[in-house]
């Protein structure tokens, strides 16, 4: 059973693992055997991710790409894509908060762009390889505000709303093509993007208050679904919204 979830010998590549999720994803998919290239607006091979990945035994490189800027994901996308990675993580993520009716309309177009636009522009390319071979596993970053409204990141939930339509889209294109495409919603994880609201007593209690565990998540708590979903353990699935929530969504 355990070697279902062997990934010796792919290339995962991972993007926003520098920190937080991404990079306890980047560290999982070493730890089960995977080379990594590790992919943030300002990963270096000097890097914490980087140093634990090899400790591990296995391969890091960085690419320092920022997904805001559209031809440096194309330039990048084209690059992995002569590589033929076998997994590709898309968590790469921004937040911008402020009421709906105040929200620039810069940083809603900043956080589409590197939310969605530039994920789809990714996939797209790193894709055509997994499908000439026919096999290959694509992971999103989704979000609770893939399936509510959350209060003040209007770009943010329109963009992870995107995430879990264009999972569906591109399972439902791909899944009978030996590609599977799907996507983990975290919840509340005690990173740099719930920072504000964790610093709000009051807001932080109210969450608290919600969370069947008790507490807000830890990064490490997404390792496992990363590893599923990269792994033969989920071949047949495809299409799916993954919450790692501490049971949130089911309250």
């Amino acid at each position: 059973m355990s070697g279902l979830f062997d990934l010796t010998g792919r290339l995962a590549v991972v993007t926003g693992a520098r920190r937080g999720i991404g990079r306890a994803m980047a560290e999982a998919l070493a730890a089960a055997g995977a080379d990594i290239i590790g992919v943030s607006a300002r990963m270096d091979a000097g890097d914490e991710v980087a140093g634990t990945v090899r400790g591990l035994g296995r391969a890091f490189e960085a690419r320092a790409v920022d997904f805001a800027d559209r031809d440096a994901v194309i330039a990048l996308g084209t690059e992995l894509a002569a590589r033929a990675p076998d997994i590709l993580i898309n968590n790469a993520g921004t937040i911008e908060r402020a009421p709906a009716a105040r929200h620039p309309l810069s940083w809603w177009d900043r956080v589409i762009e590197v939310d969605l636009s530039s994920q789809f522009a990714l996939t797209q390319l790193v894709a055509a390889p997994m499908l000439a071979r026919g096999s290959g596993k694509i992971v999103f970053t989704a979000s609770l505000l893939s399936f509510q409204g959350g209060i003040n990141v209007p770009g943010y939930t329109a963009a992870k709303s995107g995430i879990a339509g264009l999972t569906r889209a591109l399972a439902n294109e791909w899944a009978g093509r030996g590609v599977t495409v799907n996507a983990i919603a975290p919840g509340y994880i005690a990173t740099d993007n719930t920072a504000a609201l964790r610093a709000d007593a009051d807001r932080s209690r109210s969450i608290l208050e919600r969370i069947p565990a008790g507490r807000w998540g830890d990064s490490a708590d997404l390792a496992g679904a990363a590893v599923f979903l990269s792994s033969a353990a989920s071949d047949y699935v495809s299409g799916t919204i993954l919450p790692v929530d501490g049971g949130w969504l089911g309250r």
